[in-house]
């Protein structure tokens, strides 16, 4: 007899196994108990037989309460009337440990603040077991796709000394008598890095401080950020589609049963593929006022008007060369219209807006300095970085991808507080 995980029940077709996990559901009919069981793999039915286990195992059966832990052993059989689908015949049961008190999140219908509350149990629902299992998929192919292209994953700080986009939306903390922020982006870090290893990219928690409670806003998110040399930003939105279709590609490949689970429409999903359509900012302001929205030269894009200019299309889009007024400090100015910024945002169909956000870097130093002086940043936070200017200034760019957003538009889902495990939003620092 050997452990299994309900995953890889189908086999063991006939074969005595051993399953541990949770109760996730029950029902009865008579002489048979019918056990939901979760292992953290899948959920499988196990069915109590009257005349296949002592008196004692049954009764023992009728008594288990939601998320006791047991362990099962059976005979793996397929369903009868769900072809493809695997059931375990039990016949013996060891209660490991049964529920102190009623599991608070019944089948029934529950307000977000309570689940969120209990965000910790949450997890073991079929829906959040799906989100999880996608996010956890998402990460793995965005590191075999930087780690097989020849990129070298380079640990960003959590500590810094300086914004990388304006202070307004840092948290701040005391760094032993000085100082320092929780970092919103690994860039700057890793445009260094890029000098010592061409191709490189970080992946870690980042952190935003600004007060906002929109669907697609957290404190606290993941962003990986590639940085390549010599690269400039038609390289840069190459590089940036080839790697987002990679990603839902692999998604579509290995996690369908979980997108299943969450009722996504994957036809949209399957039209992501290179190329992607490519407009200006000036494209996108026009395709704006024609859709009867107000809106004019030099201004941001929301949410709303994301969506209006993603609609067209039937995959990502890309916006490119915004206002420079309206970008980062280290964006390179267009040759071409020193107005504009040499930047590209992705915006995903579906009303999911920006999930990519990059573009070429200012490499010549006087107009870097300029930039920070425009900019009203702290000069001395920013000497390290702008030897990377003066000891062999090359050309690079780079983009950064929100996990989240990522995983809220695959999984179809409307907030972002379902992509992560434990999210810190606005009024959430629990649990």
């Amino acid at each position: 007899m050997s452990q299994v995980y309900i995953e890889n029940i189908s086999q063991h077709d006939g074969q005595v196994v051993t399953l541990k996990g949770w109760l996730y559901n029950k029902r009865s009919s008579g002489k048979l108990h019918f056990l939901e069981v979760r292992d953290g793999s899948g959920i499988c039915q196990c069915v109590v037989f009257k005349g296949d286990v002592s008196p004692e195992i049954f009764a023992a059966a009728d008594k288990l309460t939601q998320e006791s832990s047991l362990r099962l052993t059976g005979t793996v059989r397929e369903h009868a009337k769900l072809k493809g689908q695997f059931e375990i015949g039990v016949s013996e049961l060891e209660l490991i440990a049964a529920t102190t008190q009623e599991f608070p999140i019944s089948p029934k219908e529950h307000g977000t603040d309570f689940l969120m509350d209990n965000r910790h149990l949450w997890l073991r629902s079929k829906r959040q077991h799906a989100i999880l299992r996608v996010r956890a998929e998402i990460i793995a192919a965005i590191r075999d796709y930087f780690d097989s292209h020849g990129f070298t994953l380079v640990d960003a700080p959590i500590f810094t000394p300086n914004a990388c986009e304006g202070t307004s939306t840092l948290f701040a903390t005391e760094y032993h008598g000085e100082q320092a922020f929780l970092t919103q982006s690994g860039q700057l870090y890793m445009e260094a890095a890029a000098a010592a290893l061409g191709k490189v990219y970080c992946f870690g928690p980042t952190f935003r401080a600004e007060k906002s409670k929109t669907r697609r806003h957290l404190a606290e998110f993941w962003m990986v950020e590639p940085e390549v040399a010599f690269m400039d930003l038609e390289g840069d939105m190459a590089l940036a589609e080839d790697f987002l279709s990679s990603v839902v590609a692999r998604v579509l490949d290995r996690r369908r049963r979980e997108l299943d689970a969450l009722e996504r429409n994957t036809k949209p999903l399957e039209s992501v593929k290179a190329p992607f359509p490519r407009i200006t900012y000036r494209e996108a302001i026009d395709t704006l006022q024609k859709a009867g929205h107000p809106a004019k030269f030099g201004d941001d894009f929301g949410g709303d008007e994301e969506t209006v200019i993603s609609q067209g299309f039937d995959r990502p889009v890309m916006v490119h060369r915004y206002p420079i007024e309206m970008k980062a400090f280290y964006f390179k100015r267009d040759p071409n219209d020193p107005a504009l910024a040499l930047n590209v945002d992705v915006l995903a169909p579906e009303g999911y807006g920006e999930v990519i956000g990059g573009g070429q870097r200012e490499d010549e130093l006087a107009k870097l300095e300029a930039a920070i002086e425009t900019h009203k940043l702290p000069r001395e936070a920013f000497e390290w970085y702008l030897d990377v200017r003066r000891y062999g200034s090359f050309p690079h760019a780079g983009f950064g991808l929100g996990v989240e957003r990522t995983v809220a538009w695959l999984c179809g889902l409307p907030h972002v507080r379902e992509t992560i495990p434990f999210p810190r939003m606005l009024n959430r620092l629990h649990p």
